[in-house]
Order: C-alpha cells, then sequence, then structure tokens
C-alpha cells in the first residue's frame, strides 16, 4: 500500500470477489481474509518524499485501496491483518524455524535454508537446482550458505525508521514469512484457499509453503489460485513499464467502474486479458443495456406469471459454467441467451437477479432510468405528435433539446420511451479515438496513394512536433505525400491543437489514441495507416532544413537497401552500438530519428515489436528486422536536418534512461545475440 491500486491488480481481486460470493451462495461458511503489507521500504521512500510518517502514508492507501474496491463492487474482507501488527508472530515462527534447522542467523538476519525443505520448487515447477539459481532473487550476502535461501528478517541498516527489536537484533521481517504468519495466525495450521496473481507463484508462494510446511510438517493450504495477468497494448501490465491505470483513471475519463469489472469476466481468470479502453467502453455499454433490461423486466414483473421450471434450467445452465473452474466469459454468454429468451420478464429478472449475486454487477441496485420528470415525458409526447404528422425537422429539434438535457428517447413500432443517459451517453467524445494498433484497418496491402508516407508520434512537446511537420510541408515542395502524427494519449489541448494544425496542413492526418501506446504499437499504428510507395517516420526532434524526401527514395531505389536515413550506428560485438562518427554508408543499424523504407516490404520484414514500449532500441532491433531477411542499412549524414534537443529522453532521470533502456536492450539481445553474421564486419 504504497500507491494507488492498479487496475491490473483489480482484476485479481476482482475475481477472487466472484469466488467469495460463489462460495457464499453455495452455502459455505466463508471467512475472507486479506493481509495489508505496510512494512516495504517503496512505502518508507514514499512517506519520506511527502514529509509524512510510513505508518500514515499506508494508512492513507489502505483506505484509498478500500474505497476503490468499493467501487468495483468487492465486498470487504472480514480480516485485514497488518503485517506491522503481527512481528510478534513473525518472530514465533522464525524462532521454530531456527530451531529445526530449517534457518539460520547470521549478523545480517535470518535466512530460511532451503536445503532444508527438499519439496522446495513444487508450486512453481522450479524444481531443479539449475532452475532455481536462476529463478530466485539472488541476495548479495556471501554470508547466506546458499544463494537460493530467502530472508526472513533482516538487520536494519543505520538510520532505518521502520525496525523492530528482536532476538537477532532491531531489524523487520521477510517478505515471505508475513503472509505465513498472518495466514496461520488467523487460520491455524490449514485452511482451504490462498489467493495472488501469477507473479506471486514464485518465490512468494513457494516461500510461504517452504516455511509454513517446515515448521508444521504438513500442507497448510488445501488449493491455491492464482489470476493471470493483464495486458496493455500486449505486454503486462505493470507500473514499471508505464502502461498502468488506476480506477481513478477510468472515473476520471467519466467511466463506470463496473463496467471493469464485467470486463474482467470476459476472460477467465487463469487466461490473460488484454485492456484498452475500447474493449472497456464495449463492455459499459453491454453492462448498460443489462441494466435497461433488468429495470424494463422489472416495470413488467406485474403483468406476467413466472416459468419456475424455465428459472430452474436457466440456472442450471448458468451454474453448470461457473462450476466449470468459474468460466465466466461463458456465463456472460448464458446472461445475453436468458435476455433473448421467450421466458416471461418476471422469471428473467428472478433469474439474472440469482446470478448476479456471484457476479456482483449491482444490478439490484440500479435506479429506473426511465423514471422521468413530467415535463420531459410531455416534451417527448409533443415530438411523437410532429413525428406522426411527419414535421421531422420539428420532432428532431425536440429531440435535441431533450438530448441536451440529459435524456434519450427510442422509438418503437407503436409507441416511444424516454429515458435518462448513461454516462457513456454524457460523455463526449471529442474526436475518434483508437485504443490500439490492431484497431488500424492496415493498408499495408493496397497500392499506393502517394509517394510518401511521414509519420511522427507526438508524445506531448507539441511544439516540436509542430516544427517538425511544418519544416517538411515547407521542403517537400509539390512532391505526392501524406503526413500522418499520431497524437500519443496528450491532453485535449494538445489534441485540438493538431486538430487545427490539420486545417492549415492539407497533407496532413491526425490520429488519436485514448491513452498512450507503447513507442512500437504508436508506430505501427502510423505504418498500418501509411498509404505512401516510401514510408519516413521522424522523431519530432527533427527540423528539416531542405528538402530531403526525394533524397531518401533514390536510395531506396537500390533494392538491397532495406532502410535509409541520417543516423547511422555501427557495433562490433551487439553489446554496445556507437554513431557512425557523422559519416554515410552501410551501417548495421539505424537510428529513429529519420528511418525510410519502402511500405511494400513490411509484408516481409514485420511490424515493429509491441513489447517496445520505450522509444529506445527499437529501431535497433526494427533494422535487424530488415537485416534478417536479407536488406541492409545506409545512412546518408548530408541529409538536410537538424536534430534539436530529444525531449523524450531529457525529461526522464538518469535511473529511468537506464532501467528503460536496459529493459529494451535486453528484448533486443534476447532476440539478436547470437545472429552476429547480420553485422556489416561479416557481411562484408
Amino acid at each position: 500500500v504504497y500507491d494507488f491500486l492498479g487496475i491490473h491488480n483489480a482484476r485479481t481481486f476482482v475475481v477472487f470477489d466472484v469466488i467469495r460470493r460463489y462460495l457464499t451462495y453455495r452455502g459455505f461458511d466463508v471467512t475472507f481474509a486479506q493481509n495489508v503489507t505496510d512494512i516495504e521500504d517503496k512505502i518508507i521512500r514514499r512517506a519520506r518524499e511527502e514529509g509524512t510518517d510510513p505508518d500514515a502514508w499506508a494508512k492513507e492507501y489502505a483506505q484509498r485501496y478500500f474505497e476503490d474496491m468499493d467501487s468495483l463492487g468487492v465486498h470487504p474482507p472480514d480480516v485485514t491483518p497488518r503485517a506491522t501488527t503481527t512481528i510478534p508472530e513473525m518472530q514465533t515462527l522464525i524462532a521454530r524455524l531456527i530451531e529445526i534447522d530449517a534457518a539460520y542467523e547470521t549478523v545480517t538476519g535470518v535466512y530460511f535454508s532451503v536445503d532444508a525443505f527438499p519439496e522446495y520448487g513444487k508450486l512453481s515447477g522450479n524444481i531443479h537446482e539449475s532452475q532455481l539459481q536462476e529463478a530466485v532473487r539472488v541476495e548479495a550476502d556471501p554470508r547466506k550458505r546458499d544463494p537460493r535461501d530467502f530472508t526472513l528478517w533482516k538487520t536494519a541498516e543505520p538510520g532505518r525508521t521502520l525496525k523492530w527489536p528482536s532476538p537477532w537484533g532491531d531489524g523487520f521481517p521477510g517478505w515471505h514469512i508475513e503472509c505465513s504468519a498472518m495466514s496461520m495466525k488467523y487460520f491455524g495450521e490449514k485452511f482451504d484457499i490462498h489467493t495472488g496473481g501469477v507473479d506471486n507463484i514464485f518465490p512468494h508462494h513457494e516461500g510461504e509453503i517452504a516455511q509454513s510446511e517446515g515448521v508444521t510438517g504438513n500442507s497448510v493450504v488445501s488449493y491455491w489460485v492464482h489470476g493471470q495477468h493483464l495486458l496493455a497494448d500486449g505486454v503486462k501490465m505493470a507500473k514499471s513499464s508505464g502502461n498502468a491505470f488506476i480506477v481513478a483513471d477510468l472515473e476520471e475519463r467519466g467511466i463506470d467502474p463496473l463496467a471493469f469489472r464485467y470486463l474482467c469476466m470476459t476472460a477467465r481468470y487463469s487466461t490473460r486479458l488484454n485492456f484498452t479502453f475500447s474493449s472497456l467502453k464495449a463492455a459499459e455499454n453491454a453492462l448498460n443495456k443489462l441494466r435497461r433490461l433488468y429495470v424494463i423486466w422489472g416495470r413488467d414483473s406485474q403483468d406476467s406469471n413466472r416459468d419456475l421450471d424455465s428459472e430452474k434450467s436457466w440456472w442450471t445452465r448458468f451454474m453448470a459454467v461457473v462450476n466449470d473452474d468459474l468460466n465466466l466469459p461463458v456465463g456472460l454468454d448464458v446472461i445475453w441467451r436468458l435476455t433473448e429468451s421467450e421466458l416471461p420478464n418476471v422469471s428473467k429478472r428472478v433469474v439474472l437477479t440469482r446470478m448476479d449475486e456471484i457476479l456482483g454487477l449491482s444490478l439490484k441496485e440500479t435506479l429506473d432510468m426511465f423514471d422521468v420528470p413530467e415535463s420531459v415525458n410531455i416534451l417527448a409526447q409533443k415530438r411523437d405528435s410532429h413525428r406522426k404528422n411527419k414535421e421531422f425537422s420539428l420532432a428532431d429539434l425536440l429531440r435535441e433539446k431533450m438530448g441536451i438535457e440529459g435524456y434519450s428517447i427510442e422509438d418503437g413500432t407503436r409507441t416511444f420511451s424516454v429515458r435518462l443517459k448513461n454516462r457513456s451517453e454524457l460523455r463526449e467524445e471529442k474526436w475518434p479515438a483508437i485504443s490500439s494498433s490492431s484497431e488500424i484497418p492496415s493498408a499495408l496491402e493496397s497500392p499506393s496513394d502517394f509517394e510518401y508516407s511521414v509519420g511522427i508520434v507526438a508524445n506531448g512537446y507539441p511544439d516540436d512536433a509542430e516544427r517538425c511537420l511544418r519544416s517538411i510541408d515547407k521542403y517537400s515542395g509539390t512532391l505526392s505525400k501524406e503526413m500522418l502524427v499520431l497524437d500519443n494519449g496528450n491532453d485535449e489541448g494538445v489534441g485540438r491543437r493538431f486538430e487545427s494544425l490539420q486545417t492549415e496542413i492539407d497533407s496532413l492526418t491526425v490520429i488519436h489514441t485514448d491513452h498512450t501506446l507503447g513507442d512500437g504499437a504508436a508506430k505501427n499504428s502510423l505504418l498500418k495507416s501509411a498509404k505512401g510507395k516510401v514510408v519516413i517516420l521522424i522523431d519530432p526532434s527533427v527540423e528539416a532544413i531542405g528538402p530531403f524526401l526525394s533524397e531518401l527514395g533514390k536510395i531506396l531505389l537500390d533494392p538491397k537497401i532495406g532502410i535509409a536515413g541520417y543516423a547511422g550506428l555501427r557495433t562490433e560485438t551487439m553489446l554496445h552500438f556507437h554513431e557512425g562518427d557523422g559519416e554515410s554508408g552501410y551501417m548495421d543499424a539505424m537510428q529513429g530519428y529519420c528511418l525510410a523504407f519502402r511500405r511494400e516490404d513490411i509484408a516481409n520484414v514485420g511490424l515493429m515489436r509491441e513489447s517496445f514500449r520505450f522509444y529506445r532500441n527499437l529501431d535497433i532491433d526494427f533494422s535487424f528486422q530488415f537485416k534478417n531477411v536479407g536488406f541492409r542499412i545506409y545512412a546518408d549524414n548530408s541529409l538536410p536536418l537538424v536534430l534539436h534537443e530529444h525531449r523524450g529522453w531529457t525529461s526522464l532521470s538518469e535511473q529511468e534512461r537506464d532501467e528503460l533502456s536496459r529493459k529494451n536492450y535486453g528484448r533486443f539481445l534476447k532476440k539478436w545475440r547470437e545472429k552476429t553474421d547480420l553485422l556489416i564486419k561479416s557481411a562484408d
């Protein structure tokens, strides 16, 4: 609890809330415990940065967590142990482990001895020592007997405030021992279900098993249930990747958080779910439709008799798929088949109410959107009269007036209905926006409409983007071209600026996104949209000071050259790429300031890898995609281009640069490390 809850974590909690509801509905006496980890270096660091106490910081964000859970329809736990209030139990457990020689003390703390628990690795499948050595978070402590051994108690470093006295000196507990102690305090030495995300399987839950079973000599947990990742742009959503959202982000966009709960049910908990705002809005529309039907059925409930046999049949059908390892996607399909069935409306409502006791969509709390003021009904009746008299312009004016006031009118075959608009209908979409590159219809197989397509990704800094676009337009003369700018998750003001610029530059087309796409996905959106024979990707930090498009086109007349550009890169070992010393000629890779290639070659080369969310090293990876199918890379350092400050780089701290660059370079090396035959020195 060091920050706001990410929706990637929220998916896990939503799923386990459904499990809890299901067990309760089936008649089990359920005790649900959820611990609060309030001993964490991130909490200390954040509290220090904000000038507050770590305990106060943890309490604040724990409270915010429960508020977010409430908005998602997640019931609060029955028991909420805090790590800081369970220190005595942790120390008792550590002492017992030392007594049975399953743990040992050093000057830096106490460690669990993995050798003392032969079954270590049985949950994750990492059962061989080599696997464990590779997978475990090796701690830099030469005093450990085995690199796989993990911390039970850590001696506090000088100046640390969050620490406790112990037989092994002032310190604090390890992560794994916290959960073992808290669960055993409230459940004893045996309990039924332990949940968590797949990231917890190793080493966390593996550590819990070793500690708990090491002390008891028996299995402590009957069932381990893990929720899979939530993805964004096709890669795991995480704060460290810059592709995570919090519940407040949904509310700020005017999206009902319960729509996210519905979205979580569109995939099985054990499979990955790719999140986009488009899919979230589709889930919101589905939920709102279900709410309207639920209210309509309630209004009709007095006019029909229940069909008890059919109700039982539909309920049995629903429970069959829920019993199938919580197959909620099929469960939702059963609900929609129910809405289309011939079952009386009163019975539909009864069955759906029972279903929702498990799903938790709060349908019973839906306000009657058809209960509108009499003044609105009068307007609707006047409009209906105009429509029947074929006075359609007057009818349209009244529809528009009602819409502005927040009401929607729907015409049926015999009559009309008027209702209050829902959130999604009140939300103003300024312009169409995409959530992922997959939403762009690919033009890659289409004939070329232009000689050149120039694309830039604008991640903020609109002055730089405008300078780049205007300079290209100025020096491209009468060339057949289109310019594409991806407004990548910028605020509304930046979006409006690009919309205005589009009216000034005839060849410019703006593509808006509803959140910040990763660099690979953003550039793929441009590639799929392009209709030029030659595609040039330009960084917004670049300014043209003369004509250069045709020069790139001339270089690409050579069929052996796959990428042409301005600033090349060379390498001797793949482990370090350096600039081509301002030279022109063949290169090992091309920097992303200016990348030009034939659009027709993308079918053979492939799109960019969208696992690259940060731009750094994506250009090298894409260059090697070309080299891998036989193309060469050519740099012309005489092109009339000026490279200004790259704000996407200079705005980051040195630590952020290193971390993001290192991750991308790791992705590059994992794929291309052994392909040294692609380098110039090998090819020549």
